[in-house]
């Protein structure tokens, strides 16, 4: 088993009058993180699944001393998935409010926002974390850099959700199959307007064809024989849900520049590769580059994550097709990086050079990721 390295920040922020909240898609490990630590706290902590209904009705009462009576006498209480308890976010405000000492720690496999149960009852009273797929930071335990890079064919091509990575290559792609199957869709299906798991997978399928390429909702609408905005909010849902996330375009309203385009990536490339049914080695594949673009950028969003790097990412492109990969905003500077998996030469565009102050450009293949990564 590997340490989770967001473990030690979670712990940091307990005890501190808060709710503290772990969001992460389904089998990434929440369950496993919360039971870890719940082992350092001994009798005094209390494992909850809010999927079962005996668990749902002893928390349904409004009412604090009911509440309280329910969840017992202990320091701290995990309710693990709990967006499946009706009025959550009451639920934990009223025992933030009343009963600070008690310590909850609420994990979600959706954003509690998106049933719009915790936003606006939890203002202020809470610490959030996200739970990723393995990062690299945490598979380089197993080994050197040397380790990693015997792993990164692996990676783009089964991801790194916990399970999957220490499984050999047919087991692998049974669970990878179990999961698209069973959990990918679990929550998604719960939310008012969606009937059909096909048109989900049907939008995951086509955003997973157009990794690294800017997404049209329109084209996506005319395809899956819906309109725009729906295409566009179930985009929104599968971002809360933590299967994919987006990437907009930066634009300083310079006229030639893209400026309302977005482009969409998967949190994890295995989950990716089983809605085309592609698990071949990359030397048969024609998807490389856009294997090895996603992987770059959600491997960054989780350290700059991890590291709590504020940054603004984004994306840039001209309509004469001049383009930088990834942008990272910060501190008034533009750091642009371009992902090629074997290329070793950087044609920078010098329209972004010059437009944008304190600018760079830097090139990251599989030679040289690991400082940019890790």
């Amino acid at each position: 088993m590997l340490n989770r390295l967001i473990k030690e920040q979670i712990k940091s922020k307990l005890f501190k009058d808060k709710v503290v909240i772990i969001y992460g898609a389904r089998q990434v490990g929440k369950t496993t993180l919360v039971k870890e630590i719940l082992k350092d706290i001994g009798a005094a902590g209390r494992y909850l699944n809010c999927e079962l209904f005996s668990v749902q009705e002893g928390l349904k009462q409004l009412e604090a001393v009911k509440i309280k009576s329910f969840l017992g006498d202990y320091k701290l209480v995990v309710l693990d998935e709990a967006q499946n308890v009706p009025d959550i976010g009451k639920i934990l405000k009223i025992m933030v409010d009343t009963f600070p000492r008690l310590q909850i720690i609420a994990t979600g496999s959706s954003s509690f926002d998106l049933a719009n149960q915790a936003a606006e009852p939890l203002t202020g009273r809470t610490f959030k974390f996200i739970l990723y797929p393995f990062l690299l930071s945490e598979i380089k335990q197993l080994g050197d850099q040397l380790y990693l890079n015997s792993k990164l064919e692996n990676l783009l091509r089964f991801g790194s959700y916990p399970e999957v990575f220490f499984l050999a290559e047919p087991d692998a792609v049974a669970r990878l199959e179990e999961l698209s199957a069973n959990y990918l869709y679990k929550d998604i299906l719960r939310f008012e307007g969606i009937k059909k798991s096909t048109v989900i997978k049907n939008l995951l399928q086509a955003l997973a064809l157009q990794v690294g390429q800017e997404v049209s909702y329109q084209e996506l609408a005319v395809k899956l024989g819906l309109n725009r905005l729906t295409v566009q909010k179930y985009i929104d849902i599968l971002e809360q849900a933590f299967i994919v996330f987006k990437l907009n375009a930066l634009s300083r309203n310079k006229r030639k520049e893209i400026s309302k385009s977005v482009k969409v990536y998967f949190y994890d490339l295995g989950v990716r590769n089983s809605l085309i049914q592609n698990y071949n080695p990359l030397n048969i594949r024609n998807d490389v580059g856009a294997l090895w673009e996603n992987f770059c950028i959600v491997e960054r969003l989780k350290i700059n994550n991890l590291k709590n790097n504020f940054v603004n990412p984004y994306f840039w492109r001209t309509y004469d097709q001049k383009e930088v990969d990834y942008i990272e905003e910060s501190g008034g500077g533009y750091a642009g990086f371009e992902f090629k998996w074997t290329k070793d030469k950087l044609a920078a565009p010098k329209d972004f050079l010059n437009n944008y102050d304190n600018s760079s450009i830097n090139l990251i293949t599989k030679n040289n990721y690991f400082e940019f990564l890790l």
